[in-house]
């Protein structure tokens, strides 16, 4: 997926907060709409349309400003389609995701002749990343906010998606912190940070891991009470066939502990085999 189309992928399913922050203030509701408009489609992979109460904000995220058609004729020709289809106010915005080359100018504004068309350009490396931080709908874009330390700003956001409660949620937010942050860093220093060890600081991890230790501690109890059955069984018994074998590895812990009384009393396979049936009718 591509890094703009990812950040479309995320105002997609927060265009409130999405909104909200782009325009600094609080937005009560946002409608999405296609970003497809009329006559001869534009494209449309990285923008986002949002009907706001009483106007249009158009997204554009990029994360290159060489484009063709060129990016401020572009935002032109958005603005003439939606204008003709809505008939609102539109607010247009330009997120761009990564700084362009040194001595690059960014442009806000289609000039020829009379005509001139603005829109705002929002640098995502002048961002405040407290902003992104503190909602878990942006916390995505908090890896390409503004930073004195890049790689320290990379372990708090990595710390701050291991603290989300839900086990889905925090899988999403990692998975959209660590492809944004490909704009920003080396792929092994991401995996390095993104390691195992940071999960373990959460709650929830160490509540998993628990629960995991408990799970291995009573299949080691299983494999002990197995191992001890079987030895059992060929001092009674002989040898006892693979096919039993593998029904007595079947049982429960209980009813290990049962065969364990009963094989007391065998004399043959025969005995064996028809507890084995008896147990698990």
């Amino acid at each position: 997926m591509a890094f703009d189309n990812l950040c479309k992928l995320l105002a997609e399913k927060h265009p409130v907060r999405f909104a909200s922050w782009v325009l600094g203030q609080p937005i009560e509701s946002a409608e999405v709409l296609k970003s497809e408009l009329s006559i001869e489609p534009i494209r449309a992979d990285s923008v986002i349309l949002l009907k706001l109460q009483g106007q249009i904000l158009h997204l554009e995220f990029q994360v290159k400003l060489d484009s063709e058609p060129p990016l401020p004729l572009r935002m032109l020709d958005y603005w003439v389609r939606l204008y003709r289809l809505y008939r609102l106010p539109i607010r247009q915005v330009v997120v761009l995701l990564r700084p362009p080359a040194e001595g690059t100018v960014i442009e806000s504004a289609f000039v020829l002749g009379t005509t001139r068309h603005e829109y705002q350009v929002l640098c995502m490396w002048e961002q405040d990343p407290s902003i992104f931080l503190e909602d878990i709908a942006l916390l995505p874009l908090a890896i390409l906010a503004a930073a004195q330390s890049p790689e320290q700003l990379l372990n708090q956001v990595a710390q701050r998606v291991s603290t989300i409660e839900s086990v889905q949620q925090r899988r999403e937010a990692s998975a959209y912190v660590q492809l944004l942050a490909g704009l920003r860093f080396d792929k092994t220093l991401i995996r390095q940070v993104f390691r195992e060890d940071i999960m373990r600081e959460s709650v929830i991890y160490q509540e998993i891991q628990q629960e995991g230790e408990e799970r291995g501690i009573l299949k080691g109890k299983l494999e002990g009470e197995q191992t001890v059955i079987l030895r059992l069984l060929a001092r009674r018994v002989g040898d006892v066939s693979p096919e039993l074998q593998s029904q007595i590895q079947s049982l429960t812990l209980y009813q290990l502990e049962a065969l364990a009384d009963a094989l007391l009393d065998f004399s043959t396979l025969t005995d064996l085999r028809n507890w084995l049936q008896t147990s698990q009718a």
